[in-house]
């Protein structure tokens, strides 16, 4: 990947690819989880204790093949579980619905199950060969096999099932008399059918294994999942005008008859309430919208902004860390930050909530029906009270009481001709020039 931050590591729809294996994982409800990672990467150790906290965490300290990768976990293999399903933290596209699929050829009667797609291309991937009833009979490496294997197309994605009676005996059972010198998995295939137990496969959409390695199948599994979040959200109720320019997470929660123009990104943990509309060009990160409420266009949701039923947010407008209450309007050229805002409140255009002095953060509240008027500063921690008004312009530093009108500003005075006298004066000086 050429970074600094590990390969599971790196976000496909707002999750780390790690997070998008464990959740297939939980979904075709496996209970126990083994993490093999690599030595000093305390990082991913933690991201996965935090998606999976009963996870047990090994490490493999030699990258010797996929083989001794497992093999890593073998106190936890040794457990004798009636399952092994084997995955891969770089494969995240993979569903639960596949792993189950998995399990299944096992419950009927498979030692071995692997997992094969159909490529378009097979160079590079190990070949899935099988007799003529369809049994597996061995997964072939791209540098081992023969011209005729190579031909092949139906690949190796590389996870796999194996009946967890066996599954260390025949893991165990693996050398490394390859091209590589690498301890493959894939020879686990043949040891089961030396044993006698049946090998199967498993197809999916080439699109669903997908391996990502560098920044170019990561842009190519974004557009994937991408396409699967927008399917199942407009499958769900959700309108989308041009789908492929809205961008969604993994954790997106959608109320049903939502609508969504063009050009609209959604970051982690929101949540969008029934009928609410999100005009175009705007982008939503950790924020709650109501039903019914309408935000933008170009307004930007930042992480603890909770938009309340019918609340309306409009264009050229920032939320971040503030309540927004039922009917409330915030409609233009607006920063609102570390505040509550009442029920039908309405705060015009270019107000701004100074809610930060360098050092600490503070709130401001505003009440039900209060008025701000345009281009006021509302220096924090201030309170303005229910109906209170706030004149245009005014830097507001004191609390303002309920139903009370606050002007402060400096006075405005008038000079009767001074700008006939300026213009004058100004011009004999740039025609003596």
């Amino acid at each position: 990947m050429k970074s600094e931050t590990p390969k599971v590591l790196h976000q496909v729809a707002g999750r780390a690819m790690i997070a998008h294996v464990l959740a297939a994982v939980a979904a075709a409800g496996v209970e126990s989880v083994a993490v093999v990672i690599g030595p000093q990467r305390d990082d991913v150790r933690a991201e996965a204790l935090r998606l999976a906290p009963h996870a047990r965490v090994f490490v493999q300290t030699e990258r010797l093949g996929t083989a001794h990768a497992v093999l890593a976990a073998r106190e936890a293999i040794a457990a004798g579980y009636d399952d092994l399903l084997i995955l891969f933290a770089d494969t995240p596209l993979v569903t639960g619905e596949t792993v189950q699929r998995l399990r299944g050829a096992l419950a009927e009667g498979a030692g071995v199950a692997a997992l094969g797609f159909l490529a378009a291309d097979p160079f590079g991937y190990g070949r899935l060969l099988q007799d003529e009833a369809g049994r597996l009979l061995a997964i072939r490496e791209e540098k081992d096999a023969s011209p005729a294997e190579r031909a092949v197309k139906l690949c190796n994605a590389g996870l796999m099932a194996i009946d967890g009676r066996r599954a260390l005996a025949l893991l165990e059972a693996v050398g490394n008399a390859n091209a590589k010198g690498e301890f493959y998995l894939t020879d686990v295939v043949e040891l089961a059918r030396a044993e006698g137990r049946d090998a199967r496969v498993v197809v999916a959409e080439e699109t669903e294994v997908l391996g990502v390695n560098d920044r170019i199948q990561l842009a190519q599994a974004e557009a994937v999942a991408q396409t699967r979040l927008r399917r199942a959200a407009m499958a769900a109720g959700v309108t989308m005008i041009a789908p492929e320019t809205v961008f969604l997470c993994a954790d997106t929660s959608f109320g049903r008859d939502v609508m969504i123009e063009p050009n609209v990104v959604i970051g982690p943990g929101v949540s969008i309430g029934d009928k609410a509309v999100i005009h175009s060009f705007c982008h939503l990160e950790g924020a709650s919208v109501g039903p019914g409420a309408t935000i933008g266009p170009f307004a930007r949701l930042r992480p603890g902004a909770s938009l309340a039923e019918k609340a309306k947010v409009g264009n050229f407008v920032e939320i971040k860390n503030a309540n927004v209450a039922k009917g409330a309007k915030v409609n233009h050229l607006t920063y609102i930050g570390d505040a509550d805002i009442g029920a039908g409140a309405n705060i015009g255009a270019g107000v701004i909530t100074c809610n930060y002095d360098g050092f600490f953060k503070y709130r401001t509240q505003i009440g039900a029906d209060a008025f701000i008027g345009s281009n006021s500063a509302l220096v924090a921690p201030v309170k303005i009270g229910a109906g209170a008004y706030v004149g245009s312009g005014s830097v507001v530093t004191r609390d303002v009481a309920a139903d009370a009108l606050a002007v402060a500003r400096g006075r405005q005075i008038e000079k009767g001709g001074w700008a006939a006298a300026f213009r004058s004066v100004q011009a004999e000086r740039k025609a003596k020039k």
